[in-house]
């Protein structure tokens, strides 16, 4: 077992753009570390220099305390398991499993038995005398990691090893992977672009965007405490409720400037935030959507809103909600010359399966005032003390 350790990393390509900028993250011995963000990011290019297959262009990358920037990939001592899994259609599984250890000279009872040990922790021990095209999309993926952990090597790369395969594979196989890798101990580098399998697998979750580390953390720091505008918005299904609002005073306090409605912010977040002046440029206001709350009544602390549209998914109904003018019914503000000066306050609800919402409905709601999050609203950067 091996950390690993990426300092300043920085990859430029011939656009002299970086496609990783300054990359610094450490991955504990047996840690867990998934990779996510949207395309063109960086993190599968992060992958593949920590692989050997891209050169490094700045900084350095350590695997077990040893720099291996001009280390040639077949002695970086790290297992790579590819989206498209590479199997050699011609050879049994066993023989896909085992090829990298009898190319190496090792003997056949040698391989057979590492073969005999992962095929039992991969549950693909009924199956080693099976060719590819006669297995499952998800049987074949457990061949490619087998092919990995036969080598006992010092670290896992994966670069989206589930995205060919269908909803169901995917939640049967995180559970698999997340097990495996347990059981395992290894060093796991997994790319995904995927925010639901970072949550439900990483140890800790390092968002990235433009090549940039926006936030490392565990999944639920990085859901509860969204270091900027960005995470916040990129982790959650449905994303975080963000609006761009001004700040006012009231007679109760300060309030936010939601339309022509005004939402109060308890007096606790003057102290836990720096909250910029009233008459300033306003900031980026956050809420998850499970934090919005039907009401059965107005009353000081709900918002008027009106149902634009329902998602029923089941367990659950996603409701997209526009704020109305308090005045009457207003979806779209024009000016005399017919053009749009402002567009109805958005907010999307988490509902109960059963909730009898229709599209046109009038809802009174309340924000949830202990899971506020509020942004600056120029940089992003989250607004919290101490962040």
């Amino acid at each position: 077992m091996a950390e690993i350790t990426f300092d300043g990393v920085t990859k430029i390509f011939g656009d002299n753009i970086p496609a990783v900028d300054q990359l610094s993250l450490h991955v504990a011995e047996g840690e867990f570390m998934v990779l996510v963000g949207p395309s063109g990011c960086g993190k599968t290019t992060a992958l593949r220099m920590l692989a050997g297959l891209e050169d490094i262009t700045a900084g350095s990358l350590s695997i077990g305390g040893t720099v291996v920037n001009n280390v040639l990939p077949k002695d970086r001592d790290v297992a790579m398991v590819f989206q498209n899994y590479a199997l050699y259609p011609h050879m049994t599984v066993a023989q896909n499993m085992g090829f990298a250890l009898k190319i190496r000279g090792q003997s056949k009872g040698e391989v057979a038995r590492k073969v005999g040990e992962a095929a039992a922790i991969l549950r693909l021990t009924e199956y080693l005398d099976r060719r590819p095209k006669a297995l499952s999309g998800g049987q074949r993926q457990r061949v490619a990691m087998g092919r990995a952990i036969v080598r006992s090597p010092q670290a896992f790369l994966m670069d989206e090893p589930l995205s060919n395969l269908d909803a169901q594979l995917r939640v049967e196989m995180r559970l698999e992977i997340a097990r495996i890798q347990r059981l395992l101990g290894v060093a796991t580098v997994y790319v995904t672009h995927d925010q639901i399998e970072a949550m439900t697998m990483g140890d800790r979750v390092a968002v990235m965007r433009g090549g940039r580390l926006q936030q490392c953390d565990t999944p639920q720091d990085l859901y509860d405490h969204p270091k900027n505008d960005f995470v916040a918005g990129f982790m959650g299904s449905p994303p975080m409720n963000l609006l761009r609002v001004g700040l006012e005073t009231t007679d109760a306090g300060v309030a936010l400037a939601l339309g022509s409605q005004r939402l109060a912010i308890p007096a606790s977040y003057a102290t836990s935030h720096h909250l910029p002046r009233v008459d300033g440029p306003g900031v980026v206001f956050g809420v998850r959507p499970e934090d919005v709350e039907v009401r059965d009544g107005s009353s000081a602390d709900s918002l008027t809103t009106r149902v634009e549209r329902r998602e029923a998914l089941g367990a659950e109904i996603l409701v997209h909600l526009s704020l109305v003018d308090v005045g009457g019914d207003n979806a779209i503000v024009v000016n005399d010359s017919g053009a749009v000066v402002a567009r109805p306050t958005k907010l999307v609800a988490k509902m109960g399966p059963r909730s009898g919402v229709s599209v046109g409905d009038h809802l009174d709601v309340r924000l949830n005032p202990d899971h506020f999050h509020f942004f600056d609203a120029d940089s992003g950067l989250s607004l919290r003390r101490g962040v």
